[in-house]
């Protein structure tokens, strides 16, 4: 690996320590952090990147008012002959968030940025930069690549906490030093209020900082915006924001738990019943607080391909939008499954095209693991071991497809289920058996309840390898279990390394996968 070294700690951090102390005292309804008041404009909430390929990225930042978005890059920290970029002009109608895309830029480098608000009134009138840093994808296969992935933030009441040291999670990510963070999804629990104090099972207190909107369940658009502002309460996820891009996908408890498209609900919290309006609340406050590039296409899909150079490329599902209403899923035949017949054609196209050594399939749920959602089947599997059905026949139309094709290189990737595992698939074990053998990796939750490994489902053969979870249901962050996976590709080898990590960043299991096999 050729990765160059961090930029210096104060310019990671100038964007992120003056918000620090939001982290220690409650946070009024739509208010930004406490030391926003010079009256200039101020980006309290940090900076974030996204979507980064080998010339091009998103700069994401919010205003704590009307301002006009303004980028400058440089090769160094020092910022002499910086290239401008004049972004958007934010505004309540964003909640004064807005990304700024940043083109031609040079492969394999360590972009450093900063972000200026100016005055719409008086351009010269600006607040303090918030700098951060990124490197662009290369396009010379030996500098290889190295990312991380988990999800599910905040769940299950377990919020930001001070005397835990907050999401310590992401230090532990950023000490990898890695080209991009994959967000399986769970960026934030609408659905899950976080209350100030929450009693451990050893008889300690776990305390949490509190805001409004994370008092009840969201329903309104501000309560979803709220949401998001929450997690950028914590010094280590705006630290982390700074220096690592993210590719981000979205799951259930974006909008509430479960939820398909139609549904209507029954849960007392809401008085908005309809998730159809619900889901339009969570999107349009998911488009303002992640950089995502096609958010900004008339289509707003949040599935698509991120392209990183000759090793890689990661294919992100969206297996939430487009799924038919969760049942049994015993169905003998199921056109729109849980991609989608427009999306399920994309994937196999997409995977056809690729010509990178490597296809990360990420997916916001597992295959053979068993998620169910009371009496009826939340994710693919449904614990049926014979030939697949409902949900299960679109995904064996993709491993047919892989087969088919001769596609070498696809692993998969997940959350969801908050523990880690290690599942290989093979026809041998499988009563569907017109597919290669491959792996699915799961990881998670980054701060959230630990539960019990699922159980598996034989349509597909998975044989669980490695797997840590609790022995009981929401263990809280103190207790433990909390991981993420770290994915490592040599420029040289080509092979492709996984690791499972704890919270610390300790190796719990390690796999490493050659290149240009069809199925291993």
């Amino acid at each position: 690996m050729s990765h160059r070294p961090f930029p210096g700690r104060r310019s990671v951090l100038r964007g992120s320590l003056a918000a620090s102390a939001a982290l220690s005292l409650p946070t009024a309804l739509g208010a930004a952090p406490a030391f926003a008041r010079s009256g200039r404009p101020a980006a309290g909430w940090g900076v974030q990147t996204g979507d980064v390929t080998c010339d091009s990225g998103l700069v994401w930042v919010r205003s704590d008012r009307p301002a006009r978005m303004i980028v400058e890059t440089s090769a160094t920290e020092s910022f002499r002959n910086p290239r401008r970029w004049h972004g958007p002009l934010l505004g309540s109608g964003t909640d004064f968030t807005g990304t700024t895309r940043l083109r031609g830029l040079p492969p394999g480098e360590q972009i450093h940025y900063r972000v200026l608000l100016a005055d719409p009134d008086d351009p010269r009138r600006t607040g303090e930069p918030v700098t951060g840093t990124f490197r662009t994808a290369s396009v010379k296969r030996r500098d290889g690549v190295r990312f991380v992935w988990s999800g599910d933030l905040a769940g299950q009441g377990w919020g930001i906490n001070p005397e835990f040291g907050g999401y310590t999670i992401y230090n532990a990510m950023a000490a990898l030093d890695p080209d991009f963070f994959l967000c399986s999804g769970d960026n934030i629990y609408a659905d899950g209020p976080i209350s100030a104090t929450v009693a451990l099972p050893d008889g300690r207190t776990w305390r949490n900082v509190t805001t409004e909107e994370k008092a009840k369940v969201a329903e309104t658009l501000g309560e979803f915006r709220g949401n998001f502002r929450y997690n950028l309460l914590d010094e280590n996820l705006r630290a982390f924001n700074a220096r690592v891009p993210s590719i981000i996908q979205w799951d259930d408890h974006e909008v509430t738990n479960n939820w398909y498209p139609g549904e209507m609900l029954t849960d007392a919290r809401y008085t908005e019943k309809r998730v159809d309006v619900l889901a339009a609340r969570a999107r349009q406050a998911f488009s303002e607080y992640f950089p995502i590039s096609t958010l900004r296409r008339p289509d707003g899909r949040v599935y698509r391909v991120q392209h990183h150079g000759p090793l890689l490329d990661v294919f992100v599902l969206d297996m939430r939008t487009y799924r038919n209403a969760n049942s049994p899923g015993t169905q003998p035949a199921d056109a729109q499954g849980i991609l989608g017949r427009e999306q399920l054609e994309w994937l196999k196209r997409e995977l056809s095209r690729s010509r990178a050594v490597w296809k990360v399939i990420a997916s916001d749920m597992p295959l053979g693991l068993v998620v169910p959602d009371g009496t009826d089947i939340e994710a693919v599997a449904q614990g049926d071991p014979g030939k697949p059905l409902g949900r299960e026949l679109q995904i064996a139309e993709v491993l047919r497809h892989i087969k088919h094709r001769r596609i070498t290189g696809t692993v998969w990737l997940t959350a969801d289920v908050h523990h880690t595992s290690a599942q290989h698939y093979q026809p041998s074990k499988a009563a569907f058996t017109d597919f290669e053998p491959f792996w699915e990796f799961v990881s998670g939750p980054l701060n959230a309840g630990a539960f019990p490994a699922s159980a598996l489902d034989a349509t597909f053969g998975p044989e669980r390898v490695f797997v840590k979870a609790p022995t009981t249901a929401n263990v809280s962050p103190a207790g433990g279990y909390q991981f993420f996976g770290e994915v490592d590709i040599d420029g040289g080898s080509g092979e492709l390394t996984v690791r499972l990590r704890e919270q610390d960043g300790t190796v719990l299991f390690t796999k490493v996968l050659q290149p240009g096999r069809v199925g291993q």
